[in-house]
């Protein structure tokens, strides 16, 4: 009687199979980062313009229920928004030319204060090259010979500039506001086309759920960056810093950047306290009392207002900042941290999603999402 192969005949091939299938989906993404990396210029405003679309389609989708068309509610939304950051430009422009106007100044004065530690940093690298020298066969080295910079046509790459960022705008604008009027309908309709094991309802559901989660979640941060800015500003006219409108600015802004941002707000309040005082008590209560509004509001505000459910590892953070910022630059460090918040809320409501929960998040996914899932695979 002749039989067929055994299962244990079928594993090499099986196990080839594997392999050959993870080093497809390596290559696949590398391609992807190489294509993010290169064409960067043409992806970031869609990028910024899915983020904005999806915090922006909240009061969007309230002034809908009360009869406001999506698009005549898309414009005014997105009116009122552009406008509030050009507000904020506005307040924050005068202080910040003053201070890159004296920059040479600041820097000088810095330069005079730290002076012992430059003195012992200097000894220490002259004993560091004599040390050098005696090592040496004794031959001077040849002097490099300097290059010629080449010729750089200043005014045409400034315009250069001005068209790419015009442009760039001009793409982020019109598809933020398409996707605030076509609301989560028309998201769901074009993600059901390209997926076709997917139905539509259970996609306009996700959306629904992203859109919430998401937008509630940056709705939230932005009102506690917002009075941390507040506190900031009255902290720095108690201490007599100058321009205090501007760190209160800083500080706000910045904070939407995880552990990067407010330790960045930290160092220049510490370099500005260090230019305008010259007790070091002074500085140094410039500097903790930053650090403690920081710490009450990472520690105490942030999870009573936010909770939990959308903390992501930070470890994970650092990595998509790093990996944001190679990519994008400052784009990038923007998008890092809500495209991870985002597909937490994609994995906490997707039916395979725990393996993703356990790796983005610190805290175990809530035993009424099960009930939650089956209900989904259900209308599926």
């Amino acid at each position: 009687m002749v039989t067929g192969p055994s299962k244990f005949d079928r594993l090499p091939k099986t196990l080839s199979g594997v392999r050959d299938f993870n080093a497809a989906k390596g290559i696949l993404v590398f391609l992807i980062a190489a294509l993010l990396y290169v064409a960067h210029a043409a992806f970031i405003p869609v990028a910024l313009a899915l983020l904005f679309g999806l915090i922006l389609s909240s009061p969007v989708e309230a002034l809908h229920k009360f009869g406001v068309p999506r698009g005549l509610s898309a414009v005014l939304i997105l009116i009122v928004a552009l406008s509030a950051f050009a507000g904020l430009i506005a307040l924050v422009w005068n202080p910040a030319q003053e201070w890159y106007a004296s920059a040479p100044h600041t820097l000088s004065i810095v330069q005079k204060k730290i002076t012992p530690v430059a003195r012992l940093m200097a000894h220490l690298e002259e004993l560091t090259s004599r040390a050098g020298a005696v090592g040496s066969s004794g031959h001077p080295a040849a002097a490099p010979v300097p290059v010629a910079p080449p010729p750089q046509n200043g005014p045409v790459a400034v315009l250069a500039d001005l068209r790419d960022s015009a442009v760039g705008l001009a793409t982020f604008v019109i598809i933020t506001l398409f996707l605030m009027a076509g609301g989560p309908p028309m998201i769901a309709r074009m993600t059901a086309a390209f997926f076709d094991h997917l139905k539509a309802n259970h996609v306009l559901r996700l959306i629904e759920k992203v859109r919430r989660e998401v937008g509630h979640f940056y709705v939230t941060t932005a009102l506690i960056n917002l009075g941390l800015g507040v506190a900031t500003t009255v902290a720095m006219i108690a201490w007599g810093m100058p321009t205090p409108y501007l760190w209160g600015s800083l500080a706000a802004v910045l904070n939407f950047i995880p552990y990067a941002g407010p330790i960045t707000t930290l160092l220049l309040l510490t370099v500005v306290a260090i230019v305008s005082f010259d007790g070091l008590g002074h500085v140094l209560g410039v500097s903790l009392t930053f650090a403690g509004l920081t710490v009450f509001e990472g520690q105490l505000i942030q999870p009573w207002l936010v909770g939990r459910r959308l903390e992501v590892n930070p470890l994970l953070i650092f990595l998509a900042l790093w990996f944001g910022g190679f990519f994008w630059g400052i784009a990038g460090v923007v998008l890092a941290t809500p495209t991870l918040v985002a597909l937490k809320v994609i994995a906490e409501h997707a039916i395979n999603g725990d393996s993703m929960l356990q790796f983005l998040g610190p805290n175990d996914p809530s035993p009424s999402r099960y009930e939650r899932l089956q209900g989904i695979a259900q209308d599926s």
